[in-house]
């Protein structure tokens, strides 16, 4: 399974961004996506992720009621739309895949920058 990001860029506090996604491979074993980043001299944390069936999302405390990840299964893709951007939110946002077999799989990432 292969990964690739889009959509990082500058934003002021208070903007919005939209985050995709798209797989490309072995896309049928996939059972989950997800997005993860990692903010500089922290550790990588989980922001989102979504199972196969789109009503099945989880979200990490920060980042609830201003994010929110969906995914479309026919196109092997995963968005994250985010709202209310704060400086905190500024990280490397990485999409992650899981796949039948336990096996994660990463994109190379792409930086968000909150700042005025």
């Amino acid at each position: 399974v292969h990964l690739v990001e889009s959509g990082g860029g500058l934003v002021q506090p208070g903007d919005s961004l939209r985050l995709s996604c798209a797989a490309s491979g072995q896309t049928w074993s996939i059972v989950a996506m997800g997005w993860f980043r990692q903010a500089p001299g922290k550790q990588r944390e989980l922001v989102a992720n979504i199972r196969h069936d789109p009503s099945s999302t989880n979200y990490a405390d920060s980042v609830k009621g201003r994010f929110s990840i969906s995914r479309d299964n026919a196109k092997s893709t995963v968005s994250l739309q985010m709202h209310s951007l704060q400086p905190e939110d500024t990280a490397v946002y990485y999409c992650s895949a899981e796949d039948l077999d336990g096996n994660d799989y990463w994109g190379k990432g792409t930086l968000v920058t909150v700042s005025s």
